[in-house]
């Protein structure tokens, strides 16, 4: 309840209080400016001080530092900064605040938050991972590993490897209920879907059906041949000592001025017939899934059984010493030069393995589904890396395979010299001693070969 003055009215003692509160606001930045200045005065010294300018043109010195001063706030970070401006705003004085807000622009909140670290003398820490909604990788730590576990048996290189999809006959609701049934998630556990979806498509899957991934054939062992092959590539994942190896020859490559239906942003012409090529290559490679490890093996002569062991005979030593493998998985295609039925492939591997007593398992996928074979998918992006470019010498061939990158893993690149002869083949009293050295799977014995070194 308002007070009547002696001599006066409530009109007259309001207008008096409120012009009071007024004067008082308009001169808290006039201090503010005072204290600010001997603050930086003594922060600076007085020869640095006197440099800015002198006495008169202390507002214009103020007015030049306030971009000094919010330059230094924006770079500096955490707990640095909010001291920072916590003792501008202390030398200040009273109103400090409002005055810092209103010149420079800072928040109160932060203001307040580095004046409480001061006081207490502990900064405030800065944690940020517990800010927002987390991944679900942070609960489920081992669920990508487990998605791809499920996606990569199944999964399939585009046929004409004109992109790097990877294309795979798994929805997402397929994908989640394998998650539930096969890794022993609970449901509650799993996100929706719909994350799911997202997380396959983040690694590259494509999970729908295309008309140009459908294969030509099934045959009716292919359900039976698919399941051996990925027993075996799990067991060899998880089996120290055991390697995988997806092995597998890329189309011919001819060297010289052609099109390879690709685009180069130099113009680059190519010629659009297949005239007489300068060279042919033939290149073979070994992929090891679980390693990310790519060799590439070049020749000029045709793709045969003894070029494939002698490609293999030239990798071992390496693979030996990095590894030491007491058994491989073999995964390949039913090709022509390195099925279960080419007597200088089986005799070439079967002494492979018992001169470095290996064992040998020979996995082969169904026909015509080559293209579930790992290898391709290191195909397709090879095509990709090249496509718009010559390949008009040996050289640019070798030095554009050995810029690619295959999870961020380029390939060691080879050259094999000599000529291989196609058509070597073993008579049938050869074949039959090496065939008993030999264990087929009853029921598969065109697709699972088992190869047993001899004993030392």
């Amino acid at each position: 309840m308002f007070k009547r003055s002696a001599g006066g009215s409530i009109g007259k003692w309001s207008n008096d209080y409120w012009n009071i509160t007024a004067y008082r606001k308009k001169n808290i930045g006039r201090v503010a400016e005072k204290l600010l200045e001997g603050y930086l005065r003594n922060l600076l010294g007085e020869e640095e001080w006197a440099f800015l300018g002198g006495q008169e043109s202390r507002f214009v010195r103020l007015g030049a530092l306030s971009s000094v001063l919010k330059f230094a706030a924006d770079n500096l970070k955490g707990n640095g900064r909010r001291a920072f401006m916590a003792q501008i705003v202390d030398a200040c004085g009273y109103g400090g605040q409002r005055w810092i807000e209103e010149r420079l622009h800072w928040n109160r909140g932060t203001i307040r938050k580095g004046q409480q670290a001061l006081r207490c003398g502990v900064p405030i820490a800065d944690d940020f991972s517990k800010r927002g909604r987390k991944k679900i990788e942070t609960h489920l730590e081992h669920l990508t590993s487990d998605i791809k576990n499920i996606a990569d048996p199944v999964s399939q290189a585009d046929p004409t490897f004109r992109t790097t999809q990877v294309y795979i006959p798994l929805t997402a609701k397929a994908v989640r209920k394998a998650l539930i049934v096969e890794k022993g998630y609970a449901d509650s556990d799993l996100p929706t879907e719909r994350t799911i979806l997202s997380k396959l498509n983040a690694l590259g899957y494509r999970p729908k059906k295309v008309a140009k991934s459908k294969p030509k054939k099934k045959i009716p062992e292919t359900d039976a041949i698919f399941d051996r092959v990925h027993l075996l590539n799990r067991q060899a994942d998880r089996t120290n000592g055991t390697l995988r190896i997806s092995m597998d020859a890329k189309a011919a490559i001819k060297v010289g001025l052609f099109s390879r239906g690709g685009q180069n942003r130099r113009g680059v012409r190519a010629l659009d017939h297949d005239f007489k090529p300068d060279a042919v290559l033939s290149l073979f490679g070994f992929l090891l899934p679980a390693h990310n490890e790519n060799h590439f093996y070049f020749s000029d002569s045709k793709v045969t059984a003894d070029f494939i062991i002698d490609a293999l005979e030239s990798l071992w030593p390496s693979l030996e010493e990095t590894y030491h493998p007491h058994t491989l998985v073999l995964n390949m295609d039913n090709g022509p030069e390195n099925n279960s039925h080419r007597t200088q492939f089986i005799k070439r591997i079967v002494d492979f393995a018992h001169h470095h007593s290996v064992t040998v398992r020979l996995a082969y996928y169904p026909p015509y589904h080559s293209k579930y074979n790992p290898i391709e998918r290191v195909w397709g992006i090879l095509e990709n890396h090249w496509n718009g470019e010559l390949l008009d010498s040996v050289d640019k061939v070798l030095g554009l395979a050995n810029t690619m990158t295959w999870n961020g893993c380029s390939p060691q690149i080879h050259m094999l010299e000599g000529e291989y002869s196609a058509g070597v083949k073993l008579s049938n009293a050869e074949m039959k001693e090496y065939e008993s050295l030999l264990y087929r799977m009853p029921g598969l014995e065109k697709w699972s070969v088992d190869i047993q070194p001899s004993p030392n």
